[in-house]
């Protein structure tokens, strides 16, 4: 596939589909360059990491254990010129366990803004803030 003239809010939108709510492993190989750098992510065990496509495909099949029904939906954009900003909301079922958690088969939700950065137009790491408390929220609510 190439991205050609598409615009990077088209890519990180089309990235966040076919990997992360789909759980393609074959569309990471579409979308990121060649090292991938989790600059800011609190709570996210790959914080402050640089990662390979190896190591990025581990942490995807890893995170998405949890809720492998997961699905993000874009709420707000904003294009800069080397990076792309997306406001979130995020659900997913309690499939899998998460430490301290065993699952639970509830739903689960949380919200969150992710700065992308870009090298050329392919993807080499992100700058993140999520709620993630609001799962754990979900979590203990009878």
């Amino acid at each position: 596939m190439q991205h050609g003239s598409m615009g990077k809010i088209r890519i990180v939108t089309n990235f966040l589909q076919k990997v992360w709510n789909e759980g393609s492993l074959d569309a990471v190989d579409l979308y990121l360059a060649d090292h991938y750098t989790i600059n800011h992510d609190p709570g996210d065990p790959w914080e402050g990491q640089t990662l390979t496509m190896s190591g990025y495909k581990d942490r995807l099949v890893q995170s998405r254990a949890m809720a492998p029904d997961q699905a993000f939906t874009l709420q707000k954009t904003l294009e800069g010129k080397d990076s792309v900003a997306v406001g979130w909301t995020w659900i997913g079922s309690h499939l899998g366990d998460i430490p301290g958690f065993p699952a639970t088969g509830k739903k689960i939700a949380m919200s969150g803004l992710t700065i992308y950065d870009f090298q050329k137009l392919r993807l080499c790491g992100h700058w993140q803030v999520a709620d993630r408390l609001s799962v754990y929220q979900h979590l203990v609510k009878g």
